[in-house]
């Protein structure tokens, strides 16, 4: 118990808003002093990367969550606006508080937020939002491995990750709480127009609803290879939101699925692929933005507002494209393959440039995480360090049969839910109201080719 005149400490809280195995809140608990848990908003220090709409809907509902299993424990989330090091420096001299306990980050952006941290509080930073600290997982010369295979071996071997940390039964609060601001003062949710609609029906933010969707998928682990590349199937866990935001840790998710069974340790890869994600960006912080092979800076994008605006509505008549990226619009959500398909269209269909998809995709996701979404659209468009190969172009025709998607295009693609199983992939006749392909296959392909022709020499 602390005395009421014991200094506090902060807990600083970014993608990791989870009370159970977070470092950080157990490294705060164990000092014994009071513990002022605060998340604040810098959109400064992110710049271009600044939150975008779906996430800013999912952080509001994720922080009223942790608010109230913070209150639970006598303690509270206090809330600021501006940036990171300021307000911590205020909250310093409010409370005379001068440790802050983190979890680290691997954006560049928040590096550049904790080395100012340093300069005003003394940061005490801890691992936990990855199955092995980034950069640690090495090649016996020592150095980072930029290709997934190899480094996917190398995590293994140091798998399991350890036990996950207990959630702390009590925190200990300051005789004064720092001043907060109201979370509804900072307009995360829309509401002129309120296009969330589909998002509150599909998630449920917070650590609650990370562990209801965790036990579900436990129970389907074990088919998840089977199921994965189904898009009419739930086969896929949908925990990438929950983890993106912290809300249950990797090492968590591993060991509730890893006894499985069946196919489970290709879900375990993806769980690594987030790890290699973040290995990369340590390595090329500008990754999001940058072509990763240089001969890329040469290629021909198109100019063409109009087809990424029919790309973006699921207008393009490719009917397993509509679908995907209007079950984006309206859940904020994709599933896996769909969005492989979806980016590869993008990319090499329409010839545009795949920073306009990936910023399309930061806006909209829910799950939308600087590291993933820059090492999987490089990865579609060839550009990346380990990349599938630009010649290699995805036929969304024989990708929605072969997958079995037409209870996906008839969920996502009404105009279409009268066709039979075999003709709905690619109508013979376009029904009234859906669109003409925007171009054909064989055409698309032919252009892609000769870009890339281009550039090779």
């Amino acid at each position: 118990m602390s005395s009421p005149g014991s200094t506090p400490t902060i807990v600083w809280l970014r993608r990791d808003l989870r009370l159970a195995d977070q470092a950080a809140f157990v490294a705060a608990a164990a000092t014994g002093q009071p513990v002022i848990p605060v998340y604040v908003l810098d959109d400064e220090v992110a710049k271009q990367c600044r939150m975008g709409g779906a996430s800013r809907w999912w952080l509001h509902h994720s922080l009223a969550s942790l608010d109230a299993d913070l209150r639970k424990l006598g303690s509270r989330l206090i809330l600021r606006r501006g940036r990171v090091h300021e307000e911590l420096a205020k909250i310093r001299r409010d409370t005379g508080a001068r440790t802050v306990h983190a979890l680290r980050h691997y954006e560049p952006w928040w590096r550049n937020a904790e080395k100012a941290v340093v300069k005003v509080l003394s940061l005490e930073c801890h691992d936990g939002n990855y199955l092995a600290p980034p950069g640690s997982v090495t090649t016996g010369g020592g150095g980072m491995y930029k290709i997934y295979t190899p480094f996917w071996k190398a995590l293994s071997e140091r798998m399991p990750p350890g036990d996950p940390l207990a959630r702390p039964h009590k925190l200990e609060a300051p005789a004064h709480w720092p001043a907060s601001d109201a979370l509804a003062d900072w307009n995360l949710l829309p509401s002129k127009p309120d296009w969330a609609g589909g998002l509150r029906a599909e998630w449920t933010p917070g650590e609650g609803g990370a562990r209801a969707r965790l036990e579900d998928f436990a129970d389907k682990a074990r088919r998840y290879e089977e199921c994965r590349n189904l898009p009419s199937v739930e086969g896929t866990s949908r925990l990438s939101p929950h983890l993106h935001f912290g809300e249950v840790s990797p090492a968590t998710v591993w060991h509730a699925v890893a006894d499985a069974g069946g196919s489970v340790r290709t879900f375990l890869g993806e769980l690594g692929w987030r790890d290699y994600a973040q290995n990369v960006i340590l390595q090329f912080p500008d990754y999001g933005s940058r072509n990763a092979r240089e001969a890329f800076d040469q290629i021909a994008w198109r100019d063409a507002p109009e087809e990424l605006k029919a790309w973006q509505q699921g207008r393009t008549g490719y009917p397993i494209v509509d679908a995907g990226m209007r079950e984006l619009w309206h859940t904020g959500w994709m599933h896996n393959r769909v969005r492989m398909i979806a980016a590869s269209f993008l990319v090499k269909h329409l010839l545009i440039d795949w920073r306009e998809g990936e910023r399309w995709f930061w806006d909209t996701l829910v799950d939308a995480d600087y590291g993933s979404n820059a090492v999987n659209w490089q990865w579609i468009a060839g550009t990346g360090i380990d990349s599938n190969m630009f010649v290699r172009i995805m036929a969304p025709l024989t990708q929605s049969p072969k997958f079995d998607a037409a209870g996906y295009i008839r969920e996502w693609v009404p105009e279409l839910k009268h066709l039979s199983d075999e003709e709905i992939h690619d109508p013979k006749r376009v029904p009234k109201g859906y669109p003409a392909k925007i171009i054909g296959h064989a055409e698309a392909r032919a252009r892609a080719l000769a870009a890339h022709a281009a550039i090779k020499g």
